[in-house]
């Protein structure tokens, strides 16, 4: 069996490099929607304009089928995810949590579980917990393993990685503070739907950018020197 096109030096062929780049693109993309399509289209579904209390809650909207299957798409992606040895074993733990968040929902709004049993409080934990796990390692790809010295990325592209990373952990701290300080938000608006959007996008902005497409669709609009900047 043999490959096509030259092999870089860390043994990955052409054909790899190109997957990984699809891959980068696909996580992206779900990422950068989900925040945006999962409160627009329970507004729209449910013909009641409001933001939900949080991501998570969309569990139990009109968006269910499209939050569970977002969070399986960007699971299943990370763990078939394959680059560097190091970046193989972050993305198939923050993967395989992505898919037991989607498994194990947030607790139920009290309007439908008035009083929830002991079962709902065990995998309303779990989420919790696993969305934590999920957040970190995403924030940690963002801080150090995008920013590693043999990636080959633009000062732009690494100074972007960090704003990423730093916006995730700042949500996560947000989130823990005002949760604490039993803050519950203002005008609608909640910590945790806030901390959990701006997280996710920031996460899908990462990837997006680390794909290459931004240069790519440079290039493809004749804008060699916008693609130059994001190489």
């Amino acid at each position: 069996m043999t490959t096509e096109g030259p092999v870089p030096a860390d043994g990955t062929t052409e054909q790899d490099a190109t997957t990984v780049k699809r891959l980068r693109v696909g996580v992206g993309v779900i990422g950068i929607s989900l925040p945006i399509v999962l409160p627009l289209g329970n507004s729209l579904l449910s013909a009641h304009l409001g933001l939900l209390d949080s991501l998570s809650g969309s569990y139990y909207t009109h968006m269910r089928n499209v939050f569970v299957g977002g969070l399986w798409a960007i699971g299943v992606v990370l763990i078939c995810y394959r680059h560097s040895p190091r970046e193989d074993r972050w993305s198939s733990i923050a993967g395989f949590f992505a898919i037991v968040v989607s498994l194990c929902p947030t607790w139920p709004p009290s309007s439908l579980v008035p009083h929830p049993t002991t079962a709902t409080d065990v995998v309303g934990t779990i989420h919790t917990v696993s969305a934590a796990i999920v957040f970190s390692a995403l924030a940690f790809f963002c801080l150090r393993l995008f920013r590693d010295d043999g990636e080959p990325d633009g000062e732009r592209r690494k100074r972007l990685y960090l704003v990423c990373g730093v916006v995730i952990l700042a949500c996560i701290v947000t989130i823990l503070a005002t949760a604490l300080l039993h803050w519950g938000g203002v005008a609608g608006l909640t910590p945790v739907f806030a901390g959990e959007s701006v997280s996710v996008f920031a996460f899908g902005l990462a990837w997006f950018v680390k794909s290459d497409a931004i240069a790519d669709l440079a290039h493809l609009a004749g804008r060699p020197a916008l693609a130059a900047s994001w190489a």
